[in-house]
């Protein structure tokens, strides 16, 4: 299993739609932590369709600069 994440929720919806993973099963929603968690058959299909795979700490710093980007108040569950 791995996180799938995205820029925007948009393009996070987009892909999972792409590989045929539920809506339904995001995670953290409206955060800045949102995400999918995919096997790794889905994960490869992702990377075909043009994901691109990072690090863990590639991952931190991603979450921490959507969440420096994003107005305060918002995105929190």
């Amino acid at each position: 299993m791995c996180h799938m994440i995205a820029d925007s929720t948009d393009e996070l919806l987009a892909m999972a739609d792409r590989i045929g993973v539920q809506r339904k099963w995001i995670q953290k929603a409206g955060t800045t932590r949102e995400h999918f968690d995919v096997c790794l058959s889905k994960r490869k299909l992702a990377v075909q369709f043009g994901a691109k795979e990072i690090t863990v700490k590639d991952l931190v710093k991603r979450m921490m600069a959507r969440s420096s980007a994003e107005p305060k108040g918002e995105g929190k569950q």
